[in-house]
């Protein structure tokens, strides 16, 4: 999930403002974390599909 939908339990103003510590300290948290982390396991697994296809159609049209 990204920050900028979630909602803070302490000032209950959206992360992706940073009006208190506790959003600010959450936002630069989410921030620090990998590209993937806001992917679902659904979306990797459907990418991952994806690439293993290309990869064999890449390999076929080679031989």
């Amino acid at each position: 999930m990204t920050y900028d939908r979630l909602v803070c339990a302490n000032c209950a103003a959206p992360v992706s403002q940073g009006r208190c510590p506790v959003c600010r300290a959450n936002r630069e948290r989410l921030q620090q974390e990998g590209p993937f982390t806001g992917l679902n396991p659904m979306a990797l697994i459907v990418l991952l599909v994806v690439l293993v296809a290309a990869l064999a159609l890449v390999v076929q049209q080679t031989a």
